[in-house]
């Protein structure tokens, strides 16, 4: 690691004994691997249940009378449509109309929102949205979250919690008692699987944790999630979007609301709509392993695009990858050339997600 880590999770102890050398993302020491083999947590998440320690995301609580309109001017979602114990994916946009960062919006009720963000600028850009209106805003590195994903993550949690979480339906969260200790679960993730994260206590995270290991549950780390999630064709902040790019490119614009115009970077937006210069795809590699990320692609020798996040999908037996290329040659077929120092083979555009597209996991 090239400079100090500014926060701890209260679960690092749990992840260097499982062989993790807390590698940094958004300024915490994060579990990019285990000595786990990342095929089989990814199996653990597609067959039965594993889980990830998500903490480095950043949460921000918004309370107030002005609560609302702070993050309606803040995000591009009608956020007086979010009813108590619903959530919505948004996108929060520069001045200039791009991605600033991508983030999921709760409403607690009773005047209380949280905003949990990735890497990007949501804080900054949320501080100048409240200036002057009656809100206050509490960043927290005190909750945790473990996002618990898969097919059996339901029976493992219902079977430890004093509610019955079936009653949960996609983006709605609720407070709970798990495992005898206080939380919020909300049925979100980041994997294409029906799943959970419990937003918990740095108190009480480690006793959380430790009890879903009990269970069953294995633990998974951010090599595996890369690959879950590509397959489900999620984006990451940093890597599959930046400043650079518009919601219409990345493929976001479902995050734009279509009556709302009291909203940071409207306007630009709004012009910019049409005239896109990339366009966000996945590709099917010719390569038996997973690909460095950063090779050129060419289509008739010219350069079209570039490859973001890669990876190899054991369960489909494929290199992946998502990558940005002219709006001009995105059509589902198309053959690229992939170059690098490294490789020269070729790939094809292929439609996304290349797990569940009818997304009747994550819904059902």
């Amino acid at each position: 690691m090239t400079e100090e880590l500014s926060r701890t999770s209260a679960l690092a102890s749990r992840h260097t004994q499982l062989g993790s050398g807390l590698e940094d993302w958004n300024g915490m020491g994060t579990a990019w691997s285990y000595h786990s083999n990342p095929n089989d947590e990814h199996d653990a998440v597609r067959e039965s249940v594993g889980m990830f320690d998500m903490s480095p995301l950043k949460k921000v609580f918004i309370r107030g009378a002005d609560a609302a309109d702070v993050l309606n001017h803040l995000t591009t979602r009608d956020i007086h449509n979010i009813e108590p114990g619903q959530s919505a994916y948004l996108s929060v946009l520069t001045e200039q109309g791009t991605m600033a960062d991508d983030a999921i919006v709760s409403n607690n009720d009773g005047h209380e929102w949280m905003i949990v963000h990735g890497s990007g600028d949501t804080m900054a850009l949320l501080e100048a949205s409240a200036n002057g209106k009656n809100v206050s805003l509490q960043f927290s590195d005190e909750l945790h979250n473990i996002s618990v994903q898969g097919p059996t993550s339901l029976d493992v949690l219902n079977a430890n919690c004093d509610i019955d979480l079936s009653i949960l339906r996609y983006f709605e969260h609720t407070r709970a008692t798990l495992f005898g200790k206080h939380c919020r679960v909300s049925r979100t993730g980041y994997s294409g699987e029906r799943g959970y994260e419990l937003f918990v206590d740095e108190s009480v995270v480690c006793e959380v944790w430790d009890k879903l290991v009990e269970a069953g549950v294995m633990p998974c780390s951010f090599a595996a999630l890369d690959k879950v999630r590509l397959e489900a064709g999620l984006l990451f902040y940093g890597y599959d979007m930046t400043t650079e790019h518009t919601p219409w490119e990345v493929g976001l614009g479902f995050t734009v609301a279509k009556t709302k115009t009291a909203y940071r970077g409207h306007e630009a937006l709004m012009a910019a709509k049409g005239h896109e210069k990339i366009k966000n795809v996945c590709l099917a590699i010719d390569h038996t392993d997973m690909v460095n990320g950063g090779e050129h692609l060419l289509y008739q020798g010219q350069t079209v695009g570039v490859i973001n996040s890669p990876a190899f999908s054991h369960r489909l037996n494929k290199s992946i990858a998502l990558a940005h290329v002219s709006v001009n040659i995105a059509i589902i077929g198309a053959k690229l050339n992939v170059s690098s120092a490294e490789i020269n083979t070729t790939a094809f555009i292929v439609d996304s997600p290349l797990y569940d597209p009818e997304k009747i996991k994550t819904h059902a």
